[in-house]
Parts: C-alpha cells; structure tokens; sequence
C-alpha cells in the first residue's frame, strides 16, 4: 500500500525535525526559567533567545509573549486589551469568535467579495459619518489575515491605516495560518501558533506593539500571563521558525488548487495552501469517508467543528449556498507536502463518484 497523504494541515502539521531537537535540547536546561539560581538563569537565557529569534523570523519589532497556543492568545488579547469596545469578523476563527462570545460589541459581517467594507469598520468603530470622532469609545477590532478554512487572505494592513485615524483603537489579527508563511501584516497584536508552521502543539504567542496595550495580569511573561514558561515548546517553536521551507513551490501549489478548476471556491486574495473544494454530488462527510480509505486526510472546516453536520458557520458568513456548503471539504498543504501527494489526490478526485 502506497504511504497516506496528510492534506490537512491547517488542523495541525507535523512537527519539524529541527524543532524536535531544540525541544530535546530544552527539556535538558530543566530549570524553572524565573527562578534566581544559575540553572534558572541558564533557563532564561535560553527562554529570551528563543523569543528574540521568534521576533527575528517574524520581522517583528514590539513585544512576544508565549502562551499555551492561539486560544489563550486571543483570550489573553480580547480580555485585556486596554479598550472600551471589541469588534470582530464574522469569519474568525472559534478561537476568536466564540472565546470571544459575550465581550463583543459588533460583528463585522463580509461582503460578496469576502471583505469587510470601510463603512463596516466605521460602524464597528461607532463612528458616525467618515471623520474622526473624538467622543466616541476606543474599540479593539479583531482580523483574521488568513480564513483557515477558505484560505482568503484579508487586508488587515488596510484596516490598521484606516484605525490609525482614531486614537486608542487597536487592531488584533489571528496569523495562526499565515505566521511563517506570509509577511505578518501591519497590526497592533497577532496571534501566532507553533503547530501550524512546524513547531509544537501546546506553544503560541501574542506579539504586542506595546506591553502598555494591554492590563497586566502578574505572573510570568512580564507580568502579562500567569503559568510557567515552556522553554522547549518555546526553543522548537523558534527553531521551526528559523527552519522555514517547503518541499513544493508556490507554482507547483498554485497549479494544484488550479487544476481542480470550479470545484475550488473562489475568495478575495486567497493563499496558495488552504483551499475550499465542493464536490458536485457527494457531501462532505462522504468525501472524508471515500478518501480517507483511499489513504488521504482532509477535513470539513476548521479541525474545531469538522466532526459536527451542522454547516459551517464561516461558510454561512462568506455566503456560500447550503447545497455547496454541504459539499465542501477543506484541502491544506503544509512544509513536508510533495508533488507526489497534490498528484495523488488530482487523480483521487477525479475519480470520486
């Protein structure tokens, strides 16, 4: 039997074997990193190294604070970011959208194009024509840069010029999909997460422009996030981070998702390695049962909700019809991904009745 084909790693990707040997390296400094002694300080140097080359290969030039992944990023970011109101997209992740449930004040619903207009942002905003208002509440407005389930890609560069005309309001972008892959887009605060890109499950971080942004909460991480360090998750997701690469080209991805013509649907900006695909007759629980057992691995939507039949609610908000909703499966590529495995699954396709 031919080896499966892992096209799902949007959900997870495997890990790096560069991240693997930092990590041993890590759980041999086995200190506690805030503790005084020399083993301590041993452990928090190698702590700061890791985060200044995570802020390196990110290009990023404000603060990093780790944390257990990208849920606890986006709670750490939505709870305390120093604002009076909290805006966010109809697209985001459950990460973001439902953690979130509760402290929102607007939806930022996304137009036929898949984009979220300057009126929409200015309604967000509660703001009232297209001027600065100096009464009006300063708000967090929070941006996917990449739909992990569509692979739209979002202007959150565009939105953060548009926020920089009201004082105090903040942009908060979740980058779990496009930190390592893409240029981190213009922002205030960005979630990242190491498993998407090769690194460990368990280890994330919200890189702040300012510490000042935020209300401390004591503990660790200046005072910013309570627990202790993960200084090999921290140390692998570093590594993965300056291992980088794929073992296919953007072309070659490209022309994957291009050969599978009208069944890839079609969004604002999309990126080359997540992919929305609709079948023409089968659903989407079919399509994983059939291609599962031909040795290939997709999902149905983000890895959060994939095992539901309800559809999708990032779907429903981009405005695709219930009939195609049901009939969609995501396709993501991911570092270790060869041609071998995109031809594999064109022929697999095809062949599907």
């Amino acid at each position: 039997m031919p080896d499966r084909i892992y096209l799902d790693h949007a959900a997870t990707t495997p890990l790096r074997p560069e991240a693997r040997a930092a990590m041993e390296e890590g759980f041999a400094i086995w200190a506690n990193p805030s503790s005084p002694h020399a083993e301590g300080r041993k452990a928090k140097n190698a702590l700061e190294d890791a985060r200044d080359r995570v802020k390196k290969s990110l290009g990023w030039d404000g603060e990093v604070i780790f944390t257990s992944g990208a849920s606890e990023a986006a709670a750490l970011a939505i709870a305390h970011a120093k604002v009076d109101r909290r805006a966010v997209s109809a697209v985001e992740h459950d990460a973001v959208f439902l953690d979130g449930e509760g402290s929102f004040d607007s939806v930022m619903p996304v137009g036929e194009n898949g984009r979220v207009s300057r009126g929409e942002i200015y309604e967000a905003l509660a703001v009232t024509g297209t001027s600065p208002n100096d009464g009006r509440p300063t708000t967090l407005l929070c941006q996917q840069h990449v739909n992990s389930e569509t692979g739209a890609c979002f202007n959150v560069s565009g939105m953060h010029r548009v926020l920089g005309n009201f004082h105090g309001c903040l942009m908060l972008s979740d980058c779990s999909q496009s930190a390592g892959k893409l240029e981190l887009p213009s922002t205030d605060m960005a979630i990242v997460s190491a498993h998407k890109l090769g690194g460990p499950i368990g280890i994330g971080a919200l890189l702040v422009r300012d510490y000042a942004l935020l209300n401390p909460t004591g503990g660790h991480e200046r005072g910013y996030r309570r627990g202790t360090e993960n200084l090999p998750g921290a140390m692998g997701f570093a590594a993965a981070l300056d291992a980088g690469g794929w073992l296919t080209t953007a072309e070659q991805r490209e022309a994957f998702f291009a050969s599978l013509g009208d069944a890839r649907l079609s969004f604002a900006g999309q990126v080359d390695y997540i992919g929305a695909v609709a079948h023409p007759t089968i659903s989407a629980q079919a399509l994983l049962i059939k291609l599962d057992a031909m040795g290939i691995a997709v999902s149905a939507g983000s890895a959060c909700s994939s095992g539901t039949l309800k559809k999708s609610r990032v779907l429903d908000a981009f405005g695709i019809d219930d009939k195609t909703a049901k009939r969609t499966i995501r396709v993501s590529i991911g570092w270790n991904t060869t041609q071998q495995d995109l031809e594999r699954f064109s022929e697999a396709w095809v062949g599907l009745t």
